[in-house]
């Protein structure tokens, strides 16, 4: 690995926040619901979805289970997520849901 800087992807925090606004959930439920409670925040969930960090690969992987597509779309400037309804599926993620 060099030490130089590297291409970043520009649309990983767009994809991130549609990832989570597809599944239903907020940026604390998607904290709960990745099983990183330990170690991440609502803000750093903010901070992905701005642009203004990078998620650990680790992160990224439990991003692209949830949402049930390869890492590779998430990453791939190129690669757009499916259509909302065709191949990302709604995950088995335990939405909890207030009672009105």
């Amino acid at each position: 690995m060099g030490r130089g800087s590297r291409d970043k992807p520009t649309k990983l925090g767009k994809k991130l926040a549609e990832i989570r606004t597809y599944l239903g959930v907020s940026q604390d439920g998607l904290v709960r619901a990745l099983g990183l409670s330990a170690k991440l925040t609502r803000n750093d969930i903010s901070k992905y979805e701005r642009g203004l960090r990078e998620p650990a690969l680790a992160v990224l992987l439990k991003y692209a289970r949830a949402a049930k597509v390869n890492v590779e779309v998430l990453i791939d400037d190129e690669l757009d997520l499916p259509a909302s309804g065709q191949k990302v599926v709604k995950s088995s993620i335990n939405r909890t849901r207030r009672k009105a």
